[in-house]
């Protein structure tokens, strides 16, 4: 669901890149809070698996393709406001270097693949895991049906913003069908994919999955008999084995993006994704521009001047996740270390003995 440049009029455009940079702005806030030492590593490599998953279009009806938007699996992973950035990161990658969603419709395009997917997901999660029983399956079948709903949200806010913004003269009625119509199908897509994940993480390392997190057994004390909760205290695996399983777990999931980027994309769907086919049905990208960057070295998702297309993809989606993991680990170490340095200085931390 890539913008391009031409779909929507400049203010739209700028109107959203001011909603979606204070957005940014909130998350970071937010994000210091739900990173820890445990989690930033995970935030970075989730940023990763999004941009290799991304690049794997699955078919969803004769002609038209999909692929993972991913704000429902990094709210739940790693958490809402980190799963903004998130997907952020991974949008200004693709925007800059692999020429996929306009630069003026950057605004656009985190608005809607990295807010209103995360925030309608993780919404919904936040819901149906307070009335399903306290288990990791009900937190697999939250993450199946918030990641549903998230997508065909995202296709009614592009809707909306065409509403307003739009550059060519469509009825809105009809925008609305074809693209609720075809980004449900694409949203079971996407929720096959997050449950799946979200499920693997959850039987390795549960911890480390920011939904489950309220699942964690309380310890028990025996009090005259009677069983109560030990307050303030919850079972955490032994140092050195969680370590050892965090890097593990990073590790797979570096290695999973990997070949999913730089082998399974070859395989992907050729065919046109929801937006793409919705705009050349109904006339939407009559007004489309060229990318600014088209002549980028990695344009397409492709290296330049490498003629093998199964060697030239390959290497464009391996370059693709290791700029993305770096550049999604430096910015969730920083705000980690914000945070960390926020309760350093003396006075605002202070600890007093019994």
């Amino acid at each position: 669901m890539h913008v391009p440049d031409g779909f929507i009029n400049a203010p739209t455009s700028a109107a959203t890149g001011v909603i979606a940079a204070g957005a940014v702005a909130v998350s970071l806030r937010g994000a210091r809070r739900e990173l820890d030492e445990r989690t930033a590593p995970l935030a970075g490599l989730v940023a990763a698996f999004i941009f290799a998953v991304q690049m794997l279009n699955f078919p969803v009806a004769a002609g038209t393709s999909g692929h993972l938007l991913g704000g429902a699996l990094a709210a739940i992973l790693v958490g809402p406001c980190t799963g903004v950035l998130c997907v952020s990161v991974v949008l200004l990658m693709q925007g800059i270097l692999f020429a996929d969603g306009g630069l003026t419709a950057l605004g656009v395009n985190i608005t809607n693949m990295a807010i209103v997917t995360t925030v309608v997901a993780y919404a919904l999660f936040r819901g149906l895991v307070k009335v399903l029983p306290r288990t990791r399956r009900s937190v697999t079948v939250a993450s199946f049906v918030a990641a549903v709903v998230s997508v065909p949200a995202a296709a009614l806010t592009f809707t909306l913003m065409y509403a307003i913004g739009g550059t060519t003269d469509v009825s809105i009625g009809k925008v609305a069908t074809a693209m609720v119509g075809v980004h449900v199908l694409i949203g079971i897509g996407e929720a096959v994919i997050t449950a799946l994940t979200v499920g693997a993480v959850i039987a390795v390392r549960p911890d480390l999955v920011y939904g489950a997190r309220g699942l964690t057994q309380k310890l028990k004390l025996r009090v005259n008999g009677e069983l109560v909760d030990a307050p303030g205290v919850r079972p955490e695996p032994a140092p050195a084995a969680a370590r050892t399983s965090q890097r593990t777990v990073w590790a797979a999931g570096l290695v999973t993006s990997l070949v999913l980027a730089g082998f399974v994309s070859f395989y992907a769907s050729a065919s046109p994704d929801g937006l793409e086919k919705v705009a050349g049905d109904h006339g939407i990208d009559k007004k489309a521009e060229e990318h600014a960057t088209a002549d980028s070295p990695l344009a397409d998702y492709g290296v330049k001047d490498v003629d093998d297309a199964r060697l030239s993809g390959g290497l464009a989606g391996v370059i693709g996740v290791g700029v993305t993991v770096v550049a999604g680990t430096g910015v969730f170490w920083a705000v980690r270390r914000r945070r960390t340095d926020d309760a350093s200085p003396s006075g605002t931390t202070s600890m007093t003995s019994v």
